[in-house]
C-alpha cells in the first residue's frame, strides 16, 4: 500500500474512532442528525470519508441511515437497552463457562490484570476524580479478559461489539452507583480464581441487570 494510502486509512481510523466514542459518551447525542459540512469541520475529514464512516457505524448500530435525509444518531429506548443486556448475558455466560473450563495460567494473569487497573478506576471513580473513558476502557478489557480463553474470536468481538451498546446507555444519564459494581467485579475474580462459572453467572445476571434498573430510574428513557 503507499505511503499516502496508509496514511489517509489511519486517518479514516482514528476518525471513526472519536465519532463512536463520542457516539458512546453521548458528545453525540442519541437522535441526532449528523451534518457532513459540521462534522468535516469538527473531525477534520472529508465528506466523503465521513460517509464511509456512518455507512461502518450504521452496520454497526450506533448510526441510522435515513435515505436522502442523511445519517443520525441511533435512538435509545428502554426496549433496546433491556435487548442488549439480555443479549449481552447470553453471550457473557456462554463465553464464561467455556473459559473457565479452559483455565490455565496465562489466563488468570489476564484476569487479574484487568481487574487490577479496573478496580483502581473504580477507586477513582467513587473519589468523584475518575475519568468516565478510562473506566469504561477498563470494564470492558475486564469482562473481556474473563472470557478471553473461550477460543472464538467471533464470540469476542460479538459480545465487545454488544457490550458498547449497552456501555453507551450508562452515559445517557451518567450516575456512576458507587459500590456495587466495584464489589461484584471482586466477585467475579474470585470466581474466576475458582474456576466457579455458576456463581459467576449469578453474579454477572446481578451485575448487568442491576445496571439495567439503575438506568431506568436516573433517565427519562421508555
Amino acid at each position: 500500500m503507499p505511503l499516502i494510502d496508509k496514511e489517509e486509512s489511519a486517518i479514516s481510523e482514528d476518525c471513526y474512532r472519536r465519532i463512536r466514542t463520542d457516539i458512546i459518551f453521548g458528545r453525540l447525542a442519541p437522535a441526532q442528525r449528523l451534518r457532513l459540512e459540521a462534522l468535516r469541520e469538527n473531525y477534520g475529514v472529508s465528506v466523503s470519508t465521513l460517509r464511509e464512516i456512518l455507512t461502518r457505524l450504521a452496520a454497526e448500530g450506533f448510526v441510522t441511515a435515513e435515505g436522502k435525509r442523511g445519517f443520525e444518531v441511533a435512538a435509545v429506548s428502554a426496549d433496546n437497552l433491556r435487548e442488549l443486556a439480555g443479549l449481552r448475558l447470553l453471550l457473557e455466560s456462554h463465553a464464561m463457562a467455556i473459559s473457565f473450563a479452559n483455565a490455565d495460567v496465562e489466563w488468570e494473569g489476564r484476569v487479574v490484570s484487568a481487574h487490577h487497573k479496573l478496580a483502581s478506576t473504580e477507586r477513582l471513580m467513587d473519589s468523584g476524580i475518575g475519568e468516565p473513558e478510562q473506566w469504561k476502557r477498563y470494564d470492558g478489557e475486564f469482562h473481556q479478559a474473563l472470557i478471553s480463553n473461550c477460543g472464538s474470536r467471533l464470540l469476542m468481538e460479538t459480545h465487545s461489539l454488544a457490550f458498547d451498546k449497552y456501555f453507551r446507555y450508562q452515559m445517557v444519564a451518567f450516575h456512576y452507583r458507587g459500590a456495587e459494581p466495584a464489589e461484584q467485579h471482586r466477585a467475579l475474580l474470585d470466581c474466576a480464581l475458582r474456576r466457579d462459572a455458576e456463581t459467576a453467572n449469578n453474579v454477572l445476571s446481578a451485575h448487568v441487570n442491576n445496571c439495567v434498573a439503575h438506568a431506568l430510574a436516573n433517565s427519562s428513557l421508555r
